[in-house]
């Protein structure tokens, strides 16, 4: 590993070295929406209007289906940090391998359960008829690139647990302007629609899979990837899976809560989804913000806590989450301001843009409130506490959700309705993180 990639995590001061890892990260996971912002734009501008719903409207389906097995690579990312900050250096080979292994099997289980389903979810959904086939084409050629994301996904966690989010984002850029130049190609050239942006999407993973391996290849240190080693290591795996199963079957459960409400916002017809899924780019840019503050506390506070440094992981979680919460409050507050501008970048339909002003202001706007249950929920993962949180986040974030729709459903006059939703469960559920924070680690530091 090189030295400039490798941060010492253990010693010195914490946020400029926290910003170091998150901020790369936050770029990278804007980088990848932006991508993905581009598919819906294409579409929007040089397709049509049911093209563009087809598109956004696959994005909590895409979620739910890949949230457990990406949860898994937060498992790896936390015993790669713990092995570091106890020294053992001799174990973090064998987690390297069996973290790629897990990763490819997790891809193929993914590509094959998404084809299966990708038609009878969007049923259930209540998908608007003259935007079903075109969803159901565009979300089975998405999950043909399923094991070149998990790979990427499993590298970058590899990278990041020794602070280095600078190469996947190298990577992520290169593939995402791949992704964006087969988007004109196969909508404007070939005319293939929602298909064609996925499509596109798929062979842009595969370039960051491969870019990702071929790093790790390189590596002359611990992290090192020698293809014919790879295996699963049945103590890697446990600990991996007890700590980033319930991270994944938070998110598969968030994603399907996620899931309900889109059925919801289908609800009000077209011109809704299609303006909910350009001001949606907004919210997920917002969160990423605070998401990467979160990963890097995580990784932070496990090689802190393995060490028995437990004064620095409780500073770690201050300083994370003061810098999460402001960050994210400028970029939310920066596309308020000029909301009607950037969704012109996706569509000229008025009524379309009407819907996403409404979800800009109601969600997007009060994303920093995110910030209260991601970062303490890190840290907790960080100690080994992975289960707490997810537990927290399922009943406040998703159970409130589900009750809600289910007793509200058909009964909406307008859809902040549905949108306000989020900001109410996102002040339950961080509130009882943090109390959750408190009490487990006063318990365990002091201990």
């Amino acid at each position: 590993m090189s030295k400039n990639s490798e941060i010492n995590m253990l010693e010195g001061s914490i946020f400029d070295k926290l910003c170091m890892v998150a901020i790369p990260l936050a770029l990278s996971s804007i980088l990848q929406q932006l991508f993905n912002a581009a598919d819906v734009a294409v579409v929007g501008k040089f397709s049509t209007s049911a093209a563009m719903a087809a598109v956004g409207s696959n994005a909590p389906v895409i979620n739910i289906i890949v949230s457990l097995f990406t949860g898994l690579s937060v498992g790896a990312n936390v015993v790669i940090a713990d092995l570091i900050g106890k020294d053992r250096r001799d174990r973090v080979s064998d987690a390297v391998h069996t973290s790629i292994m897990l990763s490819l099997i997790s891809g193929v289980i993914v590509l094959f359960l998404g084809i299966a389903t990708a038609r009878p979810i969007l049923e259930a959904l209540s998908t608007p008829s003259d935007v079903l086939e075109l969803a159901v084409e565009y979300l089975r050629l998405y999950f043909l690139g399923m094991p070149f994301l998990m790979i990427y996904n499993f590298g970058s966690a590899v990278l990041r647990s020794v602070g280095d989010s600078k190469r996947p984002l190298y990577c992520l850029a290169v593939s995402g302007v791949i992704n964006i130049f087969l988007n004109l190609f196969f909508v404007i050239v070939c005319d293939m629609s929602a298909g064609g942006v996925g499509l596109a999407t798929t062979i842009s993973n595969g370039f960051g899979a491969v870019m990702i391996i071929m790093i790790l290849m390189k590596e002359q240190g611990m992290l090192h990837l020698d293809l014919r080693k790879l295996k699963l290591d049945r103590q890697c795996i446990e600990r991996t899976v007890r700590i980033g199963g319930p991270a994944g079957l938070q998110g598969t459960i968030f994603s399907f809560s996620n899931t309900v409400i889109q059925a919801a916002i289908n609800y009000f017809g077209a011109a809704c989804i299609a303006g909910n899924s350009a001001a949606l780019n907004f919210e997920y840019i917002s969160y990423f913000v605070v998401n990467a503050f979160a990963q890097s506390c995580m990784t932070f506070v496990s090689q802190n806590y393995a060490a028995g440094k437990f004064d620095r992981c409780r500073k770690i979680n201050r300083i994370a989450f003061i810098s999460a919460f402001g960050f994210c409050a400028i970029v939310a507050g920066t596309f308020t301001i000029f909301r009607e501008q950037l969704l012109h970048l996706f569509t000229s339909d008025e009524e379309v843009i009407r819907y996403g002003v409404i979800r800009t202001f109601c969600i997007a706007l009060l994303e920093p409130l995110t910030a209260t249950y991601e970062i303490t929920g890190a840290s907790l993962r960080g100690i080994g506490y992975s289960m707490l949180p997810a537990i927290t986040t399922m009943i406040g974030c998703c159970g409130v959700r589900l009750v809600y729709i289910y007793f509200t459903f058909g009964k909406w006059t307008h859809f902040a309705q549905v949108a306000g939703v989020y900001p109410f469960t996102w002040i339950v559920t961080g509130t009882a993180t943090i109390i959750a924070y408190f009490i487990v680690t006063k318990k365990v530091y002091n201990k």
